[in-house]
């Protein structure tokens, strides 16, 4: 089954407990990001500590219920510049509440080699994330298996992977 529009909104509002993400690709082309990509080339940032807007606000809302919502996204060094762009967010997103890590496999074996884009819920439900190979998005599809594929993918991105705040701090070094 296809997702959009309100069937996936709903996802977002009905999780009970977990809404996680693994991403794996080094650029993601989202038409509404395209002005803010190209202000972040130009050298425009956001100050991440003023930084507010419908998606921290119901990250907060996540965390005042008790659920989590959290990612790994995967990348290789150097990274692009829609990984630049996109860490600008990252930091006001994790304050907010969402467990955001990376898995850098620069130099080393990918551990999640051949696995594609997800969102998992509850640890229950998983639906592919469909991309083309430059990023942009084709559909969203209910897997209709068994999770425990997608439960170990979790396990194994997060225990390879370090909390983004620790990630960027070795960059800077």
């Amino acid at each position: 089954m296809l997702l959009d529009g309100e069937a996936w909104a709903n996802r977002f509002e009905s999780f009970q407990r977990e809404a996680w993400r693994l991403e794996t690709l080094p650029e993601y082309r989202v038409p509404q990001e395209e002005q803010e990509i190209r202000s972040f080339l130009a050298g425009e940032r956001i100050d991440p500590h003023a930084y507010s807007n419908e998606y921290t606000d119901d990250l907060k809302r996540v965390r005042r219920e008790g659920k989590s919502k959290g990612r790994v996204h995967v990348v290789t060094r150097p990274l692009s510049d829609y990984l630049r762009y996109e860490f600008m967010y990252y930091l006001p997103h994790a304050w907010a509440g969402e467990e955001i890590r990376i898995l850098d496999v620069t130099g080393r074996p990918n551990p999640l080699e051949g696995v594609q884009d997800f969102w998992m819920f509850d640890r229950a439900e998983v639906v592919l994330m469909h991309y083309q190979p430059d990023g942009t998005q084709i559909s969203r599809e209910v897997y209709e298996g068994d999770p425990a594929p997608f439960i170990e993918h979790q396990r194994i991105a997060v225990a390879e992977s370090v909390p983004f705040e620790e990630y960027v701090k070795g960059l800077d070094a």
